[in-house]
């Protein structure tokens, strides 16, 4: 097995091990929902220039159900991206942004130097009902972006990447958000370096992700979660398995000169496919100072968005 992996491997390459492996843990967030969240945690605050990590649903609702999400709450310095896989969700802001996202859409905002938003879903879905499921991640800004201006960014499904593997069509897909996969670019332009990439892999599905798509350099952090199935990451012959709800932290080999990859599988005797959101980029290496919606260097910062949040500094949504 591990010969049929290596062959479809690019030569003098060094896939990373895995360093370390977080279980996620349920959590209830906004007017009730629940959520799975492999980090921050206890022993992990962030992993850079990552701050935090929300799967929630598969959640199925019933018609006319009063509406559980994410009501009117304020950001400051960083971003946050939401990917839709099910459902339906409605998105304002003290900006006069509004828009709603469904499956495959995703919604980047950036909080900048401080927002009010909410995410509901949409009074189409309260009323129809159905399954909500998707994803939440916030990504951290660079001290010299912390206070630009907040900026909201739609991307319909249709803007994109959805490439498949060249060496296996057949078995391996991608929806890339960021960065880029088997020559195809996602369309978000982001301020911190990274790559937000959505991989389907069937039963004997490879992947390969860093040097040869010429991005993910040796100092990027890389982090993979699995959403759906169980899976192989790391070196063959040197493999670790990780299932559902497992975020690995993968761990690059500093004794080599090999450009860094990223490696993993799914087994030809799997139950079902494997999905994996990758989340890579470079780290800030800066101060971090959080609490709640506030992500800053110190505490004074932090202080002083709470102090602009109530004063109204931040704007509020109008009804």
């Amino acid at each position: 097995m591990s010969d049929a992996i290596q062959s479809l491997l690019t030569p003098e390459t060094s896939p990373r091990r895995v360093g370390r492996i977080f279980k996620s843990y349920k959590q209830i967030e906004g007017a009730g929902f629940e959520v799975r969240r492999p980090f921050p945690a206890i022993g992990v605050d962030h992993v850079d220039p990552f701050l935090l990590l929300d799967h929630f649903g598969p959640t199925y609702t019933a018609p006319n159900t009063p509406p559980v999400g994410a009501p009117d709450h304020p950001h400051r310095g960083f971003e946050t991206v939401t990917y839709v896989l099910e459902g339906e969700n409605e998105h304002k802001d003290s900006r006069g942004n509004s828009g709603k996202i469904g499956p495959g859409d995703v919604q980047w905002m950036t909080a900048g130097s401080g927002i009010v938003h909410s995410e509901m879903p949409s009074e189409a879905f309260c009323k129809t009902g159905g399954v909500s499921h998707g994803f939440q991640i916030w990504l951290n800004l660079p001290r010299t972006h912390k206070l630009c201006p907040p900026r909201y960014q739609d991307l319909p499904a249709s803007t994109l990447a959805h490439p498949v593997s060249p060496r296996q069509p057949d078995l391996v897909r991608a929806t890339v958000i960021a960065g880029s996969v088997w020559g195809a670019k996602g369309p978000v332009d982001t301020v911190t370096p990274v790559a937000m990439v959505h991989f389907v892999v069937g039963k004997g599905g490879v992947v390969e992700w860093g040097a040869k798509d010429g991005e993910g350099g040796d100092e990027w952090t890389v982090v993979l979660y699995i959403s759906r199935g169980r899976g192989m990451f790391g070196p063959p012959n040197t493999e670790m398995r990780g299932g559902a709800g497992d975020a690995l932290l993968m761990r690059r080999d500093l004794n080599n000169s090999h450009r860094d990859t990223t490696v993993f599988w799914n087994e030809h005797d799997a139950d079902e496919e494997l999905e994996v959101i990758l989340l890579a980029g470079k780290p800030l290496n800066e101060p971090v100072a959080r609490y709640g919606p506030f992500v800053m260097n110190t505490r004074e910062e932090l202080v002083q968005a709470f102090e602009d949040y109530r004063s109204g500094k931040m704007g509020a949504i109008e009804a």
